[in-house]
Protein backbone atom coordinates (compact mmCIF):
# COMPACT_ATOMS: atom_id res chain seq x y z
CA UNK A 1 0.00 0.00 0.00
CA UNK A 2 2.51 2.32 0.92
CA UNK A 3 5.01 1.73 -2.06
CA UNK A 4 1.44 2.00 -4.48
CA UNK A 5 0.72 5.34 -2.77
CA UNK A 6 4.72 6.19 -3.29
CA UNK A 7 4.14 5.72 -6.82
CA UNK A 8 0.75 7.58 -7.27
CA UNK A 9 2.87 10.67 -5.34
CA UNK A 10 5.56 10.49 -8.25
CA UNK A 11 3.12 9.80 -10.90
CA UNK A 12 1.08 12.81 -9.87
CA UNK A 13 4.03 15.35 -9.81
CA UNK A 14 5.12 13.78 -13.25
CA UNK A 15 1.53 14.64 -14.36
CA UNK A 16 0.51 11.17 -14.81
CA UNK A 17 -1.69 8.73 -13.61
CA UNK A 18 -0.82 5.76 -12.08
CA UNK A 19 -3.79 3.59 -10.59
CA UNK A 20 -3.40 1.60 -7.70
CA UNK A 21 -5.33 -0.97 -6.74
CA UNK A 22 -8.68 -0.20 -4.35
CA UNK A 23 -8.00 3.93 -5.98
CA UNK A 24 -10.50 5.61 -8.01
CA UNK A 25 -8.82 6.42 -11.31
CA UNK A 26 -11.25 9.66 -11.29
CA UNK A 27 -10.24 10.93 -8.49
CA UNK A 28 -6.44 10.25 -9.66
CA UNK A 29 -7.29 11.76 -13.00
CA UNK A 30 -7.80 14.74 -11.62
CA UNK A 31 -5.13 14.93 -9.03
CA UNK A 32 -3.17 14.93 -12.27
CA UNK A 33 -5.10 17.39 -14.13
CA UNK A 34 -4.66 19.61 -10.97
CA UNK A 35 -1.16 19.35 -11.08
CA UNK A 36 -0.70 20.16 -14.56
CA UNK A 37 -2.58 23.54 -14.34
CA UNK A 38 -0.53 24.11 -11.23
CA UNK A 39 2.61 24.29 -12.98
CA UNK A 40 1.34 26.08 -15.92
CA UNK A 41 0.22 28.88 -13.45
CA UNK A 42 3.88 28.88 -11.59
CA UNK A 43 6.29 28.78 -14.71
CA UNK A 44 8.15 31.65 -15.21
CA UNK A 45 7.46 32.59 -18.87
CA UNK A 46 9.24 30.91 -21.86
CA UNK A 47 11.93 33.60 -22.46
CA UNK A 48 13.43 32.92 -19.26
CA UNK A 49 14.66 29.79 -19.89
CA UNK A 50 16.50 31.12 -23.15
CA UNK A 51 19.73 31.80 -22.70
CA UNK A 52 21.12 34.44 -25.20
CA UNK A 53 24.91 33.96 -25.32
CA UNK A 54 26.74 36.96 -27.34
CA UNK A 55 30.25 37.02 -28.08
CA UNK A 56 32.26 39.90 -29.61
CA UNK A 57 35.91 39.73 -30.99
CA UNK A 58 38.56 42.60 -32.73
CA UNK A 59 38.54 42.21 -35.77
CA UNK A 60 40.73 44.38 -38.89
CA UNK A 61 39.25 44.87 -42.17
CA UNK A 62 41.76 46.20 -45.20
CA UNK A 63 40.02 48.46 -47.07
CA UNK A 64 40.99 50.79 -50.07
CA UNK A 65 41.36 53.54 -47.66
CA UNK A 66 43.19 51.77 -45.18
CA UNK A 67 42.77 49.50 -42.30
CA UNK A 68 39.16 49.67 -40.61
CA UNK A 69 39.71 48.31 -36.76
CA UNK A 70 35.71 47.06 -35.53
CA UNK A 71 34.40 44.60 -33.54
CA UNK A 72 32.54 41.91 -35.10
CA UNK A 73 29.59 40.64 -32.70
CA UNK A 74 27.76 37.52 -32.69
CA UNK A 75 23.98 37.86 -31.66
CA UNK A 76 21.06 34.93 -31.68
CA UNK A 77 18.50 37.59 -31.92
CA UNK A 78 20.21 38.95 -34.83
CA UNK A 79 18.36 37.90 -38.28
CA UNK A 80 20.72 39.79 -40.70
CA UNK A 81 24.11 42.18 -41.19
CA UNK A 82 23.83 45.48 -39.25
CA UNK A 83 26.55 48.21 -38.58
CA UNK A 84 26.88 50.53 -35.81
CA UNK A 85 29.03 53.61 -34.60
CA UNK A 86 29.35 53.38 -30.93
CA UNK A 87 30.36 56.05 -29.03
CA UNK A 88 32.23 54.65 -27.17
CA UNK A 89 33.33 51.33 -29.08
CA UNK A 90 33.76 52.61 -32.81
CA UNK A 91 32.64 50.10 -35.82
CA UNK A 92 30.18 47.70 -34.66
CA UNK A 93 28.94 44.60 -36.93
CA UNK A 94 26.51 42.41 -35.65
CA UNK A 95 25.51 38.99 -37.46
CA UNK A 96 23.91 35.88 -36.32
CA UNK A 97 24.70 33.03 -34.94
CA UNK A 98 26.85 30.38 -36.72
CA UNK A 99 24.00 28.37 -36.62
CA UNK A 100 21.58 30.26 -38.47
CA UNK A 101 21.45 29.34 -42.17
CA UNK A 102 24.29 30.83 -44.23
CA UNK A 103 26.38 32.57 -41.19
CA UNK A 104 28.90 29.53 -40.38
CA UNK A 105 31.36 31.56 -42.69
CA UNK A 106 30.29 35.41 -42.62
CA UNK A 107 33.39 37.00 -43.67
CA UNK A 108 33.36 37.31 -47.70
CA UNK A 109 29.39 38.98 -46.40
CA UNK A 110 31.22 41.03 -44.33
CA UNK A 111 33.82 42.65 -46.35
CA UNK A 112 31.91 43.18 -49.38
CA UNK A 113 29.41 45.09 -47.34
CA UNK A 114 31.97 47.44 -45.30
CA UNK A 115 34.08 48.04 -48.46
CA UNK A 116 30.65 49.22 -49.90
CA UNK A 117 29.99 51.48 -46.78
CA UNK A 118 33.70 52.77 -46.51
CA UNK A 119 32.75 55.84 -47.26
CA UNK A 120 29.92 56.40 -44.92
CA UNK A 121 31.64 54.43 -42.10
CA UNK A 122 34.94 57.10 -43.11
CA UNK A 123 32.94 60.46 -43.11
CA UNK A 124 31.07 59.30 -39.62
CA UNK A 125 34.57 58.05 -38.27
CA UNK A 126 36.08 61.81 -38.89
CA UNK A 127 33.30 63.56 -37.38
CA UNK A 128 33.03 61.45 -34.05
CA UNK A 129 36.98 62.39 -34.05
CA UNK A 130 36.24 66.40 -34.51
CA UNK A 131 33.35 65.76 -32.08
CA UNK A 132 36.15 64.69 -29.61
CA UNK A 133 38.78 67.11 -30.53
CA UNK A 134 35.59 69.61 -29.66
CA UNK A 135 34.57 68.03 -26.69
CA UNK A 136 38.29 68.01 -25.23
CA UNK A 137 38.63 71.82 -26.24
CA UNK A 138 35.20 72.30 -23.57
CA UNK A 139 37.42 71.18 -20.46
CA UNK A 140 36.10 67.95 -19.62
CA UNK A 141 34.98 68.30 -16.32
CA UNK A 142 37.26 70.92 -14.80
CA UNK A 143 36.20 73.89 -13.38
CA UNK A 144 35.54 76.85 -16.03
CA UNK A 145 34.64 74.02 -18.51
CA UNK A 146 31.33 73.52 -20.13
CA UNK A 147 28.75 70.74 -19.82
CA UNK A 148 25.38 70.82 -21.24
CA UNK A 149 21.72 70.74 -19.66
CA UNK A 150 18.76 70.65 -21.28
CA UNK A 151 20.57 71.55 -24.60
CA UNK A 152 22.13 74.76 -23.12
CA UNK A 153 26.03 75.19 -22.84
CA UNK A 154 26.40 75.85 -18.86
CA UNK A 155 30.16 77.14 -17.15
CA UNK A 156 31.00 74.26 -14.72
CA UNK A 157 32.15 75.55 -11.83
CA UNK A 158 33.94 73.45 -9.24
CA UNK A 159 33.80 74.77 -5.62
CA UNK A 160 34.55 73.13 -1.80
CA UNK A 161 31.87 72.44 0.24
CA UNK A 162 32.08 74.33 4.34
CA UNK A 163 33.94 72.32 6.50
CA UNK A 164 30.68 71.00 8.46
CA UNK A 165 29.24 69.80 4.98
CA UNK A 166 28.27 66.37 4.89
CA UNK A 167 27.23 65.61 0.93
CA UNK A 168 28.13 67.70 -1.86
CA UNK A 169 25.55 69.34 -3.94
CA UNK A 170 24.98 71.04 -7.36
CA UNK A 171 23.06 73.59 -8.11
CA UNK A 172 22.10 75.52 -11.60
CA UNK A 173 22.47 79.11 -11.21
CA UNK A 174 22.08 82.03 -14.02
CA UNK A 175 25.52 83.96 -14.54
CA UNK A 176 26.89 87.12 -15.70
CA UNK A 177 27.39 85.87 -18.67
CA UNK A 178 26.58 82.30 -19.11
CA UNK A 179 24.35 80.06 -16.85
CA UNK A 180 26.65 77.70 -14.42
CA UNK A 181 26.34 74.64 -12.91
CA UNK A 182 27.90 74.77 -9.71
CA UNK A 183 28.96 71.79 -8.02
CA UNK A 184 30.15 72.45 -4.50
CA UNK A 185 32.36 68.95 -3.04
CA UNK A 186 31.82 68.03 0.57
CA UNK A 187 35.36 67.11 2.40
CA UNK A 188 34.53 63.55 3.06
CA UNK A 189 32.77 62.98 -0.16
CA UNK A 190 35.61 60.52 -2.95
CA UNK A 191 32.70 60.67 -5.36
CA UNK A 192 34.26 62.14 -8.95
CA UNK A 193 33.03 65.10 -10.24
CA UNK A 194 30.91 63.03 -12.99
CA UNK A 195 29.55 60.76 -10.56
CA UNK A 196 28.54 63.71 -8.34
CA UNK A 197 26.91 65.41 -11.42
CA UNK A 198 25.29 62.20 -12.74
CA UNK A 199 23.53 61.93 -9.27
CA UNK A 200 22.27 65.12 -9.86
CA UNK A 201 20.95 64.43 -13.41
CA UNK A 202 18.80 61.68 -12.95
CA UNK A 203 16.17 62.97 -11.18
CA UNK A 204 16.07 65.67 -13.11
CA UNK A 205 15.65 63.40 -16.56
CA UNK A 206 13.21 61.10 -14.79
CA UNK A 207 11.25 64.50 -13.26
CA UNK A 208 11.52 65.73 -17.05
CA UNK A 209 10.43 62.36 -19.03
CA UNK A 210 7.46 61.87 -16.53
CA UNK A 211 6.52 65.05 -17.05
CA UNK A 212 6.68 64.53 -20.89
CA UNK A 213 5.07 60.92 -20.71
CA UNK A 214 2.14 62.64 -18.39
CA UNK A 215 1.50 65.28 -21.08
CA UNK A 216 1.17 62.65 -24.04
CA UNK A 217 -0.12 59.41 -23.17
CA UNK A 218 -3.76 60.51 -22.88
CA UNK A 219 -3.46 62.05 -25.61
CA UNK A 220 -2.10 58.93 -27.76
CA UNK A 221 -4.61 56.56 -25.18
CA UNK A 222 -1.83 54.75 -23.92
CA UNK A 223 -1.07 53.66 -20.53
CA UNK A 224 2.46 52.59 -19.53
CA UNK A 225 2.67 49.70 -16.79
CA UNK A 226 6.22 51.02 -15.88
CA UNK A 227 8.99 53.41 -16.36
CA UNK A 228 12.71 53.23 -16.00
CA UNK A 229 15.60 55.43 -16.30
CA UNK A 230 18.80 53.77 -17.67
CA UNK A 231 22.27 54.83 -18.85
CA UNK A 232 21.45 53.75 -22.48
CA UNK A 233 24.86 53.42 -24.82
CA UNK A 234 23.02 52.80 -27.73
CA UNK A 235 19.25 53.93 -28.00
CA UNK A 236 17.39 56.74 -26.23
CA UNK A 237 14.42 54.95 -25.32
CA UNK A 238 12.57 51.61 -25.51
CA UNK A 239 9.76 50.29 -25.23
CA UNK A 240 8.23 46.81 -24.37
CA UNK A 241 5.25 45.23 -26.00
CA UNK A 242 3.96 44.59 -21.76
CA UNK A 243 4.01 48.36 -21.65
CA UNK A 244 7.32 48.91 -20.05
CA UNK A 245 9.25 52.02 -21.63
CA UNK A 246 12.69 52.58 -20.63
CA UNK A 247 14.95 55.82 -21.28
CA UNK A 248 18.30 57.38 -21.43
CA UNK A 249 18.64 59.44 -18.33
CA UNK A 250 20.91 61.38 -20.98
CA UNK A 251 18.06 63.01 -22.82
CA UNK A 252 17.80 65.80 -19.92
CA UNK A 253 21.78 67.01 -21.53
CA UNK A 254 19.76 67.96 -24.46
CA UNK A 255 16.67 70.31 -25.22
CA UNK A 256 13.28 69.59 -24.04
CA UNK A 257 11.93 69.27 -27.41
CA UNK A 258 14.50 66.46 -28.30
CA UNK A 259 13.71 64.52 -24.89
CA UNK A 260 9.98 65.20 -25.69
CA UNK A 261 10.34 63.68 -29.38
CA UNK A 262 11.68 60.33 -27.46
CA UNK A 263 9.08 59.89 -25.22
CA UNK A 264 6.17 60.57 -28.02
CA UNK A 265 8.04 57.81 -30.13
CA UNK A 266 8.26 55.51 -27.38
CA UNK A 267 4.62 55.71 -26.09
CA UNK A 268 3.49 55.66 -29.53
CA UNK A 269 4.99 52.26 -29.78
CA UNK A 270 2.82 51.04 -27.09
CA UNK A 271 -0.04 51.33 -30.01
CA UNK A 272 1.92 50.39 -33.04
CA UNK A 273 5.16 48.14 -33.04
CA UNK A 274 7.06 48.61 -36.16
CA UNK A 275 8.04 52.15 -37.91
CA UNK A 276 5.26 52.16 -40.64
CA UNK A 277 3.69 54.85 -42.47
CA UNK A 278 0.89 54.78 -39.32
CA UNK A 279 3.88 55.00 -36.76
CA UNK A 280 5.52 57.81 -38.12
CA UNK A 281 1.81 59.81 -38.37
CA UNK A 282 1.02 59.21 -34.75
CA UNK A 283 4.19 60.51 -34.08
CA UNK A 284 3.71 63.69 -36.09
CA UNK A 285 0.24 64.08 -34.42
CA UNK A 286 1.86 65.26 -31.21
CA UNK A 287 5.86 66.59 -32.40
CA UNK A 288 5.24 67.75 -36.33
CA UNK A 289 8.76 68.73 -36.18
CA UNK A 290 10.42 65.25 -34.54
CA UNK A 291 12.44 64.81 -37.47
CA UNK A 292 14.51 67.47 -36.59
CA UNK A 293 14.71 66.59 -33.31
CA UNK A 294 15.32 63.00 -34.13
CA UNK A 295 18.67 64.85 -36.63
CA UNK A 296 19.94 66.19 -33.35
CA UNK A 297 20.44 63.61 -30.97
CA UNK A 298 21.83 61.86 -33.94
CA UNK A 299 24.20 64.67 -34.79
CA UNK A 300 25.22 65.24 -30.63
CA UNK A 301 25.24 61.81 -29.99
CA UNK A 302 29.13 61.38 -29.31
CA UNK A 303 28.54 64.47 -27.16
CA UNK A 304 25.89 63.63 -24.53
CA UNK A 305 27.30 60.25 -24.18
CA UNK A 306 30.95 61.62 -23.17
CA UNK A 307 29.19 64.76 -21.37
CA UNK A 308 30.91 63.68 -18.20
CA UNK A 309 34.15 62.19 -19.36
CA UNK A 310 36.79 63.61 -16.93
CA UNK A 311 39.06 64.94 -19.26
Amino acid sequence: MTAARNVDARASQSGLAVVAPGDRPGRLLREANDVRRRRRRDAPPSWHHRSVTVTQRPATLHLPGGPLDYTLRRSPRSRGLRVVIHPDRGVVVTIPSPGRRGWADPERRVRAFLVEREPWLRRHLDRHARDRAALAARGGLRDGAEVRFRGDLHRLRLEGAGPATRRSSVERVGGTVQDEIVVRRAVLDRRSTAAILEGWLKPRARAEIERAVLVHAAALEVAPRAISVRDQRTRWGSASRQGRLAFSWRLVLAPPEALETVVIHELAHLRIFGHGPRFWALVASRRPDHLAWRRWLREHSLELHAALDES
